[in-house]
């Protein structure tokens, strides 16, 4: 009885800590949202009639779907490269590589660094007077309008990778600090090759690279930022993003549609993170 009484207590102490911050979520975060879910079946702001005529006219939207696949199209690009490039840079850095401490300051210094000094950079750098133009014009090569051409979503891409990279780095680096020696130690024993020593590696970082890509797939959706501040309110067709459609649907005031993308883009992000984990579920249950 005692115990129980004590473990009470403790979830009654861990539950008022924690009010504070569900009440913050609550009314910033949930509340809203649940408003524009109900205003994107309604015809009106002013609680009109239910209706699915905000989604219709979504769907059969160009801007929309061409947003949407830009969107997904990015995130099947980014999300796959920034898994690998950063599971390559824990891996290196998890070895006595010449300056190593250096190495993982610049990796996550981009964490901290401002969006909008981050841009400017990257502005000077693919700018058509920038510095990539420059060197290019000192090797007789033609300059690239890179932000109005088609390579405009591989500039993205960089952009994101080079932003997220760091947080990646670090859960990596965290999950191969948790790996014990001694498998490595007798795979050594057995006369186990590389690749099978990189199988051991791979198996025990599922459940971290699980949330790395959790956290990856989250932040591809919120590349809007560095986009805007790149390319401005209209930017080339391979970049215009979902978040680039709701903006203009705020700025038009068109609420009902913007609540009805807000909605789906939502739906769309609950989908995949319920795929994984469910696969990790069935990773965990094949582990046991």
């Amino acid at each position: 009885m005692k115990l129980n009484h004590a473990a009470n207590r403790e979830i009654m102490i861990a539950f008022c800590f924690l009010i504070p911050s569900l009440a913050g979520f609550a009314v910033f975060y949930l509340i809203p949202f649940g408003q524009s879910v109900i205003t994107s079946f309604q015809d009106g702001l002013d609680g009109g009639s239910w209706t699915l005529a905000n989604y219709k006219e979504l769907l059969a939207s160009s801007s929309f779907k061409k947003a949407s696949a830009n969107t997904f199209r990015f995130m099947a690009i980014s999300v796959p490269a920034i898994v690998a490039l950063s599971l390559g840079l824990a891996l290196l850095l998890n070895t006595r590589v010449f300056f190593r401490n250096w190495l993982r300051t610049a990796y996550v210094l981009p964490l901290v660094v401002p969006v909008a000094s981050i841009v400017l950079v990257w502005q000077i750098l693919f700018d058509w007077n920038g510095a990539l133009n420059g060197w290019m014009a000192r090797l007789g090569m033609i300059r690239i309008d890179w932000m109005k051409s088609d390579w405009a979503s591989m500039v993205i891409v960089l952009i994101y990778i080079w932003k997220n990279i760091g947080y990646n780095v670090v859960l990596f680096l965290a999950g191969l600090q948790n790996i014990p020696d001694q498998y490595y130690e007798i795979a050594d024993l057995e006369g186990a090759s590389r690749l099978r020593k990189f199988g051991i590696t791979w198996t025990y970082l599922m459940p971290t690279t699980f949330l790395v890509v959790l956290m990856s797939v989250l932040n591809s959706f919120k590349v809007f930022r560095e986009t805007y501040l790149v390319a401005g309110d209209y930017p080339h067709d391979s970049i215009y993003m979902m978040q680039h459609y709701m903006n203009n649907m705020f700025l038009s005031l068109d609420i009902q549609k913007l609540s009805a993308a807000a909605a789906l883009m939502a739906a769309c992000i609950l989908v995949l993170v319920t795929i994984l984990f469910q696969a990790e579920r069935l990773f965990r249950s094949y582990m046991e």
